[in-house]
């Protein structure tokens, strides 16, 4: 808890509102926005881990935390729920099984390949399964820099430090049958690998429900195709249950730039899945800072702050980036220039009107190509 007796995210959101000055972002310099997040070790089982990237190791990523994992065959990440943050997935590689709970009692189980994208509301209960007989790899994201994924509240965390004859009342059953339950957090569990189809909970078929957790992102087109890249987009309009998080695969090109432009309304996360990327952050007061990431590093751009994304490498770079709304917003550079008369301009920067009519005539997105967007 805080000095204000609520939650650290609460008090984020109340400093924000009330126009109190962030220490870390209002000093005579930008701080680093960025995390080398696979370089670190994490927790290990053997070939499995899980990496994280929380305000503890990124100070600035007050809004939005991630977590790389990684389950090897016949491995699972024990069934638990996070009490402070709803969790966004994307699947990066290999084939992953989650079982989902909710309030209601309804359980859901999906099986998810490369490209997929799940999430799980805040509390909702949940395990994860790797599939098949080779490794998945996939990242977490949640809606709260704050949260820890080693945080966790898991279910053999619970049960074997609560007393036997509390669960024995609990279940209708023995003390003595709790005998060799694990007496600390398993985490990962190790056990055979799942059929190949998922098996009816011991509730069998009552309460079993549809997959409304799932979507298949890059099974689809993308949301916009340009000279030098492409965007899927996904928020709450087309993934309903993802109300807190809108997910984003940017791929560009060599030399491409994902032009100067802001986010009224979120935080961005950023993961590097390959490729080499120059960011920029603008904090007002002459403040600019430039960070270089390559594959497995992380960024972050607070909310409001001014920013760009350039592949500055001879292959292409993809993105996944992560804001914690569900519906997206965004104002960008030539947007905001095209959207005043040239006199204005001219005022402002010293150049005679006819000069800004060199200047796109709406929102490039992606520049080093076509300034138009063209829609699959």
């Amino acid at each position: 808890m805080t000095d204000f007796g609520i939650p650290p995210r609460a008090t984020a959101d109340f400093l924000f509102r009330n126009n109190t000055p962030d220490p870390l972002l209002s000093g005579k310099t930008l701080p680093t926005f960025k995390f080398e997040l696979e370089a670190t070790t994490g927790r290990v089982d053997n070939g499995s881990f899980g990496k994280e990237a929380t305000v503890e190791q990124l100070p600035i990523s007050k809004g939005i935390a991630g977590v790389s994992m990684r389950l090897e065959p016949g491995v699972t990440r024990e069934l638990h729920w996070h009490a402070t943050a709803a969790e966004w997935a994307f699947v990066l590689e290999g084939r992953c099984r989650t079982t989902l709970v909710d309030p209601a009692g309804n359980s859901e189980t999906d099986d998810f390949a490369a490209g997929d994208v799940w999430y799980f509301p805040r509390g909702h209960a949940h395990s994860i399964e790797c599939l098949g007989d080779k490794p998945c790899h996939f990242i977490l994201i949640f809606d709260n820099g704050y949260f820890s994924e080693f945080g966790t509240f898991s279910i053999t965390d619970w049960l074997g430090h609560a007393p036997k004859e509390l669960l024995a009342k609990n279940f209708g059953l023995d003390a003595k049958d709790f005998d060799g339950i694990p007496s600390t957090e398993v985490y990962f569990t190790h056990g055979k690998q799942p059929p190949a189809t998922p098996v009816l909970p011991l509730q069998a078929a009552a309460n079993v429900s549809k997959s409304t957790h799932k979507y298949a992102l890059l099974s689809e087109p993308p949301h916009s195709v340009h000279e030098g890249g492409r965007e899927w987009r996904l928020g709450a309009d087309k993934f309903p249950i993802s109300q807190t998080i809108t997910g984003v695969v940017l791929d560009l090109d060599p030399g491409a730039l994902r032009e100067l432009h802001w986010h009224p309304t979120a935080d961005e996360w950023q993961y590097v899945i390959s490729g080499n990327v120059s960011v920029t952050m603008f904090g007002s007061h002459g403040r600019f800072r430039t960070e270089t990431l390559q594959g497995g590093d992380v960024g972050y751009i607070p909310q409001g702050y001014g920013h760009s994304i350039e592949n500055t490498g001879t292959t292409p770079a993809r993105m996944l980036i992560a804001f914690n709304t569900g519906v997206y917003a965004a104002i960008s550079i030539s947007q905001w220039m095209s959207g005043n008369p040239a006199y204005l301009l001219a005022d402002h920067f010293g150049k005679p009107p006819e000069f800004f009519a060199k200047f796109p005539q709406g929102d490039v997105f992606i520049a080093g190509g076509s300034p138009r967007i063209k829609k699959p």
